[in-house]
């Protein structure tokens, strides 16, 4: 087979795909975009700036090295979980099978993902020695620790693209960055409860910055130069999973339908799973024991959930209603654990007739084991911010309980959301024009999160009495209820809302 320069391929695509574009339409487009960025960045640079280097350090060397771990465990799992190599959609349908040279194909995306590790890395070290380090004059250490914290994600991203072209040692790989990424979790709650003071008191010496920085670039150069010898290696299936992973975030950001990503990661973890027969629990009603098999088949994800618990401590010093307003959120992500099986039913309600179930009858058994995971999952956060953050002594494990059929409505009613319906009339605003389609698509779930209010003032205000648990069991109760009677019905078996 003779292979074909690759170049005059890729011109040829490009003039195709843009000859029906105008050069007029293009400029605008560009003009448009970087008139937002310089809008917004106009607005918020006082409180990015802020979040990157505060006027005085605030961290903890434990909290410091915690926040590391954390950013660059989650760097390295988001390469690969998006590739790290991946192709557009024309070039893998026509080029990938092309005789042209792998390694040619491959090298921009390598060159622009490194891009983006690289400012990744370096953002991130300039937030940890903004937080942590003592204020001096010490441009040279800043400029060799960002430029370090630079390379390490280049480093990451070169471990990623290998693991891509290799086999199960990759997987053993993402298991331990779990893992420092749980930890780093760990440190930073950990941190958060001690409260204390900024432990550096001074910065490393450029004479020992500047031979450890040095050797990591030697082995940066060293490592691209074999990745980039290896590219050819890379399997196509494993480059078409990762441009098909790139194609739905562009789609789920264009088309604003978060739908097509959550789809896509099911389909993924289901595909990846040798499942066994298992019997249904005979004493539960069958869609209840269907989800409880569901929540079961996915442990992993229950122990995420359970250290979650512990994340409402990093916000000890947050107002009282921001801390609200995060345990009712992550109320709505414990419920949507389980909840595949209600978006499977609303997509395609065939199961509910073969069963002889109403609609009605179906989110009333889909509302149990949601509502049980959330009830759960707040009386645990509420019990650890009663233990170790400043809310008074009380029954807050009541108050996470009552919680539970809230947390159980919000999460079906999110499941049940079909995708985004963009025949809504716009909405004008000083900005421009308001698409109200997404919007109404994103509301809908947490607006049920408002039967929490009573817990949300209790939470803010750090004091629990019985009445306020009273009230809110009242209102989550009814609320369910009233939300179960106003959106279903016995004479039909659609769950779309």
């Amino acid at each position: 087979m003779t292979v074909v320069p690759l170049a005059p391929v890729r011109r040829w695509i490009s003039r195709t795909q843009s000859s029906h574009r105008e050069r007029g339409a293009t400029l605008s487009s560009l003009y448009i975009g970087v008139l937002t960025i310089a809008i917004i960045g106009g607005m918020l640079h006082r409180q990015v700036a802020a979040i990157f280097w505060p006027s005085a350090p605030d961290t903890s060397a434990l909290a410091a090295g915690s926040l590391t771990a954390v950013c660059y465990g989650l760097l390295y799992l988001a390469l690969r979980r998006f590739g790290p190599l991946a192709l557009s959609r024309p070039a893998a349908s026509w080029l990938l099978p092309a005789p042209v040279s792998r390694r040619r194909l491959l090298l921009p995306s390598l060159r622009l993902t490194g891009l983006v590790a690289a400012v990744i890395g370096g953002l991130a070290t300039l937030a940890v020695v903004g937080h942590a380090a003592p204020r001096a004059e010490a441009g040279d250490e800043v400029a060799l620790l960002i430029t370090g914290g630079a390379l390490v994600g280049l480093v990451l991203l070169l471990i990623a693209t290998a693991a891509q072209a290799g086999r199960g040692w990759g997987d053993m790989l993402d298991r331990l960055a779990g893992l420092i990424f749980a930890a780093g979790l760990a440190g930073l709650v950990t941190a958060t409860t001690l409260d204390r003071a900024p432990a550096v008191d001074r910065w490393p010496p450029v004479s020992t910055l500047l031979p450890v920085v040095g050797a990591v670039a030697l082995v940066v150069v060293i490592a691209f130069a074999l990745v980039v010898r290896g590219l050819a290696a890379t399997p196509s299936d494993r480059i078409l999973e990762a441009s098909r992973t790139a194609g739905t975030l562009f789609d789920t950001a264009f088309g604003i339908e978060p739908s097509f990503l959550t789809d896509m990661i099911e389909r993924r973890y289901w595909a990846r799973r040798r499942l066994r027969s298992t019997r249904l629990f005979p004493r539960l009603p069958v869609l209840v024991a269907q989800d409880l098999l569901l929540a079961l088949r996915r442990r992993s994800r229950l122990l995420w959930l359970v250290l979650a618990a512990a994340l409402p401590l990093l916000l000890g010093s947050a107002p009282g209603w921001v801390l609200g307003a995060a345990v009712l959120l992550g109320l709505l992500i414990a419920g949507m654990t389980a909840t595949g099986n209600v978006k499977t039913d609303a997509g395609n309600p065939v199961l509910l007739r073969m069963l002889g179930l109403s609609s009605r009858d179906a989110v009333l058994q889909r509302l149990w084991v949601p509502g049980v995971l959330a009830g759960l999952w707040a009386a645990l956060a509420l019990t650890a911010l009663d233990l170790l953050g400043d809310l008074s002594s009380g029954p807050w494990w009541a108050l996470g309980v009552a919680l539970g059929p809230v947390g159980a409505a919000a999460a079906v009613h999110r499941a049940r959301v079909g995708f985004v319906r963009n025949e809504l009339l716009p909405l004008d605003t000083p900005m421009g024009t308001l698409s109200t389609g997404p919007l109404v698509n994103a509301v809908m779930g947490p607006d049920l999160l408002l039967l929490g209010i009573p817990a949300w003032i209790a939470i803010a205000r750090g004091e629990l009495t019985p009445t306020m648990l009273l009230v809110q069991a009242v209102i989550a109760v009814a609320g369910a209820r009233i939300y179960l009677s106003g959106t279903t019905g016995d004479d039909r078996t659609e769950l779309s809302n």
